[in-house]
């Protein structure tokens, strides 16, 4: 775009200005924390510091619900993506595409695709080739505009994929574990003669589970000061008081009495501990101390995504404070405490989780609990809220087998956008958390709050209060393909140059660019589906000189999330050698199906509009030069000869005038800038000719007139374009394949000898229960007996979100 449009662009767009509003009025929480009585100086400079970064930074989760967590190579892999904002959870509407990708355990992209977003959801899949090799996989999703914070950010998920066309290396026994041991002090430090809370972590390194122990702390002199063991899932804590002159070391001992030792984190002389305690349902108690005996004020914040619910100033008397606070006043999910010095330096953190009350209830109802082969199934679905009043919902459905090894599904959108998204590393089976009776899982989930303490934001980078500086744009309308405009001999950036953008189509689209400072041009293209050419370049009547470079649309920042080691069990040869004869069955015989693509509608409307003047050639007497085709019924382009070269002039309707300089020619929507090339061109390759008898501004680009060539197939016809000009294959937004599914209604559908071993018997993205909350669908079970599951995701368009699953059998006849 030209250089007001990447302007516009780095602006915050009107719809975002109302989510602003909408965020400032619900978060009403503010107004109530910061009381006048809490306005000193230093609050108050924090408050207005992290309020101008709140607005700056906006934020953005997507969720993706995976069909199933298990694959085989030549089967396909379908996703639905829930796009939400980072505060409200409610869906977002700002970034209109979305990125997919397929990562090994080199973190290197087996497979990628950029989704079309609407109203904050879209929808998507993928073919997995033969050619993967079997182990554990990522599969993580991201906007253009999450680009600009950490991939730590970003969706993911771990997938298995199997590949029986290859030799698996079947063991009989895992590989031996690496056990990793953590301590996290509550509030982030050990301070000497201060009482802590410890909490440490306990797991295997190559699985990424939590282990069981039982472990010391030691002394130096070896003598046992604290004994301690894990509590669920390898996290526990302890309290002791250190002791700055002592080296303290953990000995602990894992289940297969293997022993580590690891020494605790550094103890500090001076500092600040912070401690939250529940002292009541409805109450916290936050108190802080520290090493120094004089007065000193200190300030307590408590956010929960980018929302501030507490504002409090303290003065530590003796070393002490604390602050009483109602959880009433808390935004449900987690809230970050962080306790900021008398000189607005960040110098302790904790975690609280309160537990969310607003939920989307998912019912699903289903006539019995097992089916025989090619039996229907009927399901039932209603959403509800958590008051129980019906309510309209966007819901996706898998229903799939579960195989050997595999378990239900434990990752849900409630547990990513309450707990996995907001938390540092991989937590291990984060649904335990919300969805075991809250006795059991409440002790866990504090130690998990601290063991996972984690920040979306750097302190030390709001409180330069600098305004947030971002590399990549929103993607408000369209995809955006960015790239760079160099001097080709200097390599130096080139500014100020218009860059035009084309793909040969019979749909003709221009776009054009001028690049900024850094010699960077951006292009916003709409509809482009699919894989197609498309062809950069300059004018190069004018700018003859230049390089042109298209940059990777993906991300190419990881997340240091190691994959837990591939194993699989030398017992599961039968079931693999069973699932191989499955796949090529299913290729076999319905592999013709999986590339059905939906149509997508094109605009055929060229870029200018409607032309003044449209000649179909084969309407006319046909020549074989373009000169006397021009010459003899276009009447709206006078050709004329200057210094030995061909030039085009388009007579200015209003004025009854010629321009004086020459139009933009196209040739199947890419300019061409030699006319003697057109004038050379075999014009029985044109099947249409446009003309525009008047001025056209295209950005900065004022044009003396448009004459447009169109070929019969869209394809350039083998016109020969400039040898500068860059072509290159360019993958658009994803085309939306259909899934696929037999029915067995009559007889000889059930009779039918054609084997049927879908492994995913239902697939669909995109179930809207209505007013009522109702929604009905039905599938077919297939010829494979086994346990299947039914997973149900889904979200409301004020961000109520939920999901169901459930269990049955398909039976083989006695």
């Amino acid at each position: 775009m030209a250089k007001e449009q990447h302007q516009e662009r780095a602006k915050i767009k009107p719809a975002v200005v109302r989510y602003l509003v909408k965020l400032t009025l619900l978060c009403c929480l503010w107004a109530v924390a910061v009381s006048a009585a809490a306005q000193s100086g230093g609050l108050a400079s924090l408050l207005t510091s992290f309020k101008q970064y709140r607005q700056q930074a906006l934020q953005e989760k997507i969720f993706l619900h995976l069909d199933r967590p298990f694959y085989t190579a030549g089967e396909t892999m379908w996703f639905k993506l829930y796009q939400v904002d980072a505060t409200l959870h409610r869906p977002h509407h700002m970034s209109k595409v979305a990125y997919v990708e397929v990562l090994n355990e080199k973190q290197q992209p087996v497979l990628q695709g950029k989704i079309h977003v609407a109203e904050g959801m879209g929808k998507g899949s993928f073919v997995l080739p033969l050619t993967l090799d079997a182990g554990q996989y990522v599969v993580r999703a991201y906007t253009n505009w999450m680009k600009n914070f950490s991939p730590d950010f970003y969706f993911e998920q771990q997938v298995t994929i199997l590949n029986t066309y290859k030799k698996l290396d079947l063991k009989s026994e895992p590989e031996a574990p690496a056990y990793s041991l953590q301590f996290f002090p509550e509030g982030g430090n050990l301070v000497h003669g201060l009482e802590s809370k410890v909490a440490f972590k306990v797991t295997d390194a190559k699985s990424g589970k939590g282990q069981a122990a039982t472990g010391e702390i030691r002394n130096r002199a070896g003598q046992v000061v604290q004994t301690f063991q894990p509590a669920n899932k390898g996290i526990g804590y302890f309290t002791f008081t250190p002791d700055r002159t002592e080296k303290y070391t953990a000995v602990i001992t894992i289940a297969d009495q293997q022993v580590l030792t690891q020494q605790l984190p550094m103890v500090h002389e001076q500092g600040y501990v912070l401690q939250v305690q529940q002292t009541a349902p409805q109450n916290l108690n936050v108190s802080i101390r520290s090493t120094g005996q004089q007065a000193e004020q200190v300030y307590l914040l408590g956010h929960a995504r980018q929302m501030v619910s507490v504002a409090a100033t303290g003065t530590l008397v003796q070393g002490k404070t604390h602050f009483s606070i109602s959880t009433d006043s808390l935004a449900e999910g987690i809230t970050h405490f962080t306790l900021f010095s008398s000189k607005n330096q960040p110098v302790c953190e904790r975690l609280y989780f309160k537990r969310p009350t607003q939920k989307l209830d998912i019912e699903t109802v289903v006539a019995k609990d097992a089916f025989s082969q090619r039996e229907q199934v009927e399901l039932q679905l209603q959403t509800r809220s958590e008051a129980g009043n019906m309510i309209p919902a966007n819901l996706s459905l898998a229903v799939y087998r579960l195989h050997e090894g595999q378990a239900a599904p434990v990752a849900d959108i409630s547990s990513y956008l309450w707990l996995t998204s907001e938390l540092a590393g991989e937590v291990e089976d984060p649904g335990y958390y919300l969805h075991q009776p809250e006795a059991t899982a409440d002790a866990g989930l504090d130690n998990l709050m601290l063991t996972h303490g984690w920040s979306r934001f750097k302190w030390e980078e709001i409180l330069e209060n600098e305004p947030f500086s971002h590399t990549y744009t929103p993607e408000y309308d369209g995809h955006l393909i960015r790239g760079r405009l160099t001097h080709a001999v200097s390599g130096r950036a080139a500014p100020g140059i218009t860059t035009f953008l084309a793909s040969p189509s019979k749909y003709i689209r221009l776009y054009t660019s001028e690049s900024d400072s850094n010699g960077e041009v951006q292009f916003e293209v709409k509809n482009f589906l699919g894989s197609k050419e498309i062809v950069l370049q300059t004018d190069f009547r004018k700018d003859s000189t230049y390089h042109v470079e298209v940059f990777n649309s993906f991300s190419e920042k990881y997340a240091a999330r190691p994959l837990p080691a591939f194993y699989v069990p030398e017992p599961w040869q039968p079931a693999l050698a069973l699932r191989h004869r499955e796949v090529e069955a299913q290729q076999l015989y319905f592999g013709a199906y999986r590339n059905l693509f939906r149509a997508a509608g094109a605009d055929s409307i060229a870029f200018y509009g409607q032309p003044d003047q449209q000649y179909y050639l084969d309407d006319y007497t046909r020549f074989k030069v373009m000169e006397e085709v021009m010459r003899e019924y276009v009447s709206g382009v006078m050709v004329r000869k200057r210094r030995g070269s061909f030039h085009y002039l388009v007579v200015n309707k209003p004025y009854k005038t010629y321009f004086k300089n020459d139009p933009l020619v196209l040739l199947d929507g890419v300019p061409v800038f030699d006319i003697d090339k057109i004038m050379a061109f075999d014009p029985l390759a044109i099947k249409r000719l446009d003309v525009i008898t008047g001025t056209f501004l295209q950005g900065k680009n004022l044009h003396e007139g448009v004459v447009s060539y169109a070929t019969y197939k869209g394809d350039l016809a083998g016109f020969p374009l400039d040898t500068r000009a860059l072509l290159l294959e360019y993958e658009g937004l994803q085309r939306e394949r259909e899934f696929y599914a037999p029915t067995y209604i009559t007889p000889e559908q059930k009779q039918s000898r054609l084997p049927d071993f879908r492994n995913l018997l239902y697939w669909n993205p995109e179930i809207e229960t209505k007013a009522d909350g109702k929604a009905q669908v039905s599938y077919f079970t297939s010829d494979s007996a086994g346990s299947y599951v039914v997973v149900v995701q889904g979200i409301t368009s004020n961000g109520l979100f939920g999901s169901k699953t459930i269990r049955f059998e398909v039976k083989q006849p006695l």
